[in-house]
Formats: C-alpha cells, structure tokens, sequence
C-alpha cells in the first residue's frame, strides 16, 4: 500500500489490523531526530498494525510543556500508544544500563500484556533491550541498525578502541546480528560490509537497505524562487564530532574567490560561536555569512533561499554505513550537494544522476576543481529535476515507509508460522 493509499484510498475504519510492534528509541520524540526519522514513518505505519512506542526523553525537552503537548497530541492521533521513559547521561555506563534495563522490563511487559509480534529496536541501545525480550517472549526481532555505533564512537574520538566500552559493544553488536530476524542497513556499502563478517558466513540474516528518508511533500523544488537571487552556499546541522566544519569554511573562502558576493547561510543550533570562529580564522568578512536557529519544520523554507548544499564527513570505516538526513531532504527541494568521498553511498549516487559534487580530499586543489565543477553543474536547466528525481527513487519517505510494511508483514507471516508448529 503506497502513500496516497494510506491518506485518500483507504477509510481508517476500514483498514484492517495486524498483530501489533513494540518500537523502542533511544532518542527522543521531543527531539527534532525523533520527529523526522521515527513519528514521520510510524504516523502511516500504525494505521495497518498496533503501535507501542518506548522513547527515552531528555529532562530538558520534558520540562517544555507545550512542544509535549503537541507531540503527545500528534501521537495520540496517529493511534499509537507512547510509553516515555527518562534518558540518563551519566555516570555514562551506569546510566545506559540502568536505561537497558528498564527499558527491557517494559518492554516485556508490554510485549506480553498486548501479544506484540515484533520488537523494531532502532540501534544499538535499544537493541540490546530486544534481544532480552525476544528470548523471554519470543517476538521477532528487527535490527534497524543505523550504522556500525561502536565505530562511530572511535571514529568520533569518544571512544578507544581497545576500551571496555567498545569491546562490550562489539561483542552486542554480533548478538545483533546473530539472532535478528532481519536487519535494516542505510547503506548498501555496510551491506557489502556486514555480508563479509566471518561470524556470518553460515548464517547471514536477510538485509534491507532503507536510507534516511525525508517527506517530499514538505522538502520539495520551489517553483516561484527567482533565478536572479545571489549565490548562497548553505549548510544545514551541527559542526562537531565528525562533521568537518573547519574544512566547509576553507571551501566558502575559496569560494569567494571567484564570486564575491556568495552568501554563507548556516542553521545550527547552540553552536554559532564555534562555526564564527572557523569562518573569521578562514578570512571570511562577517557580512558574508549569516548563522541562524530554526524548527525543523521551517527547514524547507529555509533550503529554498539555497543555490548549493555542503558538508563534509570525516571519510572512517563506520561512515560507510552512514546516510545523512540533509543529503535527501537538499535534494528533495532540487538543491545539488558538495560532499566528499568515502562516506556510504552518497558519491555513487550524487555520481549517477549527476545531482552534486563529490571531493575526493580537502587541498585547495581538489576544492578549487569542485568549484569550477559545482559553477558548471549550476548552469545546467535539468539539474533541479535531476536533483529531486534522485531524492524520490531513493530517499522518498513513501518508499521508507513501503520497505518497512514489507518486513512488517514478512516477519508477522514467520511468527504465525512458529506459533502454527
């Protein structure tokens, strides 16, 4: 059932129901992250089964009252039933386990009180919570692996490799795969990956790659936005961790060089100092570049203003498996992309449809060779619907939310077949 069948073909009365999921999060519906990339998928996915929905929410968005109301006002509508439990940052460890275990407590109790079918455990934490659940319950268990996490953390710099933490995480995370009844992978490159893992060679479990999606009915191509508007170089998110905002900051002020009036518009939250900081370091004149905080939902609004989009990640082992939320919703609203190589499957994409650049390092050649490229992409009159083309074959929320209702299905089809023998 695609989307225009959910919204307009099919009376809500009428749909009928199957067996219901428990979806466990460890991030936070009052967060924009959770708004995008869980509520906006499950919104069309409760309306063909029961949804019980675990989050664990930060004190701080709790104390908002009025953005609470709105989501609780928001899921209620969608007919699923939330359960919020507090998130706790430290003492780091301590403070995940005890996460780990009340979120395994309810979760079997709900999947026992309500005769959940599936646990759709979205990453790492969450999935260690569903393992325990599966083995007291016997409910299907679905990897939504969002990248290899414990790398992320080296490759981030919060992690050692040879440390505690990630050898414990490693070790889940080949329970994970392991015992998943299916896996999701937002990268066919970290499907390559995950097939090659030794541990796997007689048992490697079935695997769907279902990139971050974005809804193209909200980040689409601004028809009436006038082709005289200046060149604006945008940059969408944080800078920190593995994000190379010293790196985007030396691509402007190359960029300046051959037009000077080029604009730099950055939405970010809580971290203007920083990105300033980089921006004046690089030479750039304060009246070049604009830094602003927004909703998520004036995002699109936003992007519109934008010639071009860029951000580079740093090129790691655990990047392969990454697919960048801004990168779908750019090219829903018809915006090319600079990005650089090695990070999941971004530059064979961008590469296919002709829809960006790609900087294979960070020297002032390779930026200034991205430039003369990027300025001779931009003069092409196809390269919007190029752009959004990609954005709907690839990362369009309808797809996300067809591919899931297919493992849904296939996975209730393997539990009635258990529960018959």
């Amino acid at each position: 059932m695609n989307m225009n069948q959910f919204l307009f073909k099919t009376p809500l009365h009428n749909l009928k129901r199957s067996p219901g999921i428990l979806y466990i999060s460890y991030d936070g519906m009052l967060e924009p992250l959770g708004q995008s990339q869980v509520l906006a998928y499950l919104e069309f996915l409760a309306l063909e089964r029961p949804i019980h929905l675990i989050s664990f929410e930060k004190s701080t968005d709790l104390e908002n009252i009025q953005e609470r109301k709105r989501i609780e006002k928001r899921i209620n509508k969608m007919g699923i039933r939330w359960h919020i439990l507090l998130y706790h940052k430290s003492p780091s460890g301590l403070a995940t386990a005890w996460d780990i275990f009340r979120g395994t407590v309810l979760g079997w109790w709900l999947t026992l009180r309500y005769g959940l079918y599936l646990v759709h455990a979205r990453s790492y934490v969450p999935s260690v919570m569903a393992i325990s659940i599966k083995r007291l319950t016997g409910a299907k268990f679905l990897f939504d692996m969002r990248g290899f996490w414990a790398d992320e953390r080296v490759d981030g710099g919060l992690w050692k490799k040879n440390s505690f933490m990630f050898q414990i995480s490693k070790w889940f995370e080949r329970q994970f795969f392991l015992r998943a009844d299916h896996v999701v992978s937002l990268t066919f490159a970290a499907k390559k990956i995950i097939r090659s893992f030794k541990y796997l060679e007689k048992k490697i479990p079935s695997i769907s790659v279902i990139p971050t999606c974005a809804d193209l009915m909200r980040f689409k191509v601004n028809c009436n936005l006038s082709t005289n508007t200046p060149f604006v170089l945008g940059y969408v998110g944080s800078v920190g961790t593995w994000y190379m905002f010293e790196e985007v900051a030396k691509f402007f002020a190359i960029l300046l060089e051959t037009k000077p009036n080029a604009q730099f518009l950055i939405v970010n939250r809580g971290e203007h100092d920083v990105i300033q900081k980089n921006l004046i370091v690089e030479g750039v004149p304060q009246e070049s570049f604009k830094i602003i905080s927004c909703a998520h939902t004036e995002i699109p609004q936003v992007m519109a203003k934008m010639t071009a989009g860029i951000f580079f990640i740093k090129p790691t082992f655990s990047k392969q498996a990454s697919a960048p939320t801004k990168l779908a919703e750019f090219l829903g609203c018809g915006i090319p992309c600079v990005v650089n190589d090695g990070v999941g499957d971004m530059s064979d994409l961008l590469l296919k449809y002709r829809a960006g650049i790609t900087i294979g390092d960070f020297s002032s050649r390779s930026f200034t060779n991205g430039l003369i490229q990027l300025l001779e992409l931009l003069n092409d009159s196809e390269l919007k619907k190029r752009c959004n083309l990609l954005a709907k074959e690839h990362f369009s929320l309808e797809n996300g939310v067809n591919e899931y209702s297919i493992i849904y299905n296939r996975l209730l089809h393997l539990h009635q077949n258990n529960n018959l023998k």
